[in-house]
């Protein structure tokens, strides 16, 4: 830093997860915060620590991650946009930007998380989605895996659904919703916040319900069961995080000028 007054800026983030080991800084390989800090260095000059809303592991995806770090450049946010996706690889781009409050924290400020998984019920892979989606490689029972989530709804110790975690297990799932589009089913989930590995942990066993592996009352008697105890855990390929929602922040698309209202 250079010493000017400090702004916080925050960005919204589409990523291809593949190549990295996570969003947050990792020992063992690249991550999506260490690509984006040295985006900002070769923007700005400046050197800040960038904080996410919300943390995905090797290999996930984001098509509307949060991030936010401080700069001493007097930069629009759409200059930054520009300027970041210039520095950055080809598998991250900054969508918008906004300056925002100095004790703005996208974490703690979040109001919703929506998260997406994909499955690929084709018999036959795709080479172009091998890394994108879960190739299951057959017709799932979509109606059966539709109860189950409606089953997982609402507020609920979902420890069983979790990695190791301190602290409170109960969450509020307020959205499950299943759905089918040719060959490909989705499920989305959307609440406050998540426990890691939930929802994958949660897709695993819903779609071993549409495989006819295990029935509906084996997923919904994990609710307040053994921690980590749900399994089989999908794969990280077909895991998105699609958005995050605040209250009075608008992330403008790049062309414009985003601003925490």
């Amino acid at each position: 830093m250079n010493g000017a007054a400090l702004r916080r800026i925050a960005v919204l983030i589409e990523y291809d997860g593949t190549a990295y080991r996570g969003s947050q800084y990792q020992d063992n390989g690249p991550s999506i915060q260490s690509e984006l800090e040295a985006a900002i260095t070769k923007l700005t000059g400046d050197t800040p620590r960038a904080a996410f809303a919300g943390r995905t592991d090797s290999g996930v995806h984001a098509l509307g991650q949060v991030a936010a770090f401080d700069s001493s450049v007097r930069l629009r946010p759409d200059e930054f946009v520009r300027g970041l996706n210039h520095f950055l690889p080809a598998d991250i781009a900054i969508l918008g930007a906004a300056e925002v409050g100095v004790t703005f924290d996208p974490r703690r400020r979040a109001q919703m998380r929506v998260y997406r998984y994909r499955i690929d019920t084709s018999p036959v892979r795709s080479a172009l989605e091998r890394d994108r989606t879960w190739h299951v490689g057959r017709a799932v029972d979509v109606a059966a895996m539709q109860r189950t989530a409606a089953r997982l709804l609402g507020k609920h110790d979902f420890a069983a659904f979790a990695g190791p975690y301190e602290g409170s297990t109960v969450r509020t799932l307020q959205r499950c919703e299943v759905t089918q589009d040719g060959r490909e089913v989705t499920i989305e989930m959307e609440a406050l916040a998540f426990l890691p590995h939930q929802v994958r942990r949660m897709v695993g066993p819903m779609t071993e319900v549409g495989l006819g592996r295990q029935s509906e009352d084996d997923v919904a008697a994990l609710l307040g069961g053994v921690a980590s105890s749900a399994g089989p855990a999908a794969p990280a390929c077909g895991l998105y995080l699609v958005r995050i929602e605040y209250d009075g922040l608008s992330l403008a698309p790049a062309e414009g000028n985003g601003q925490e209202r």
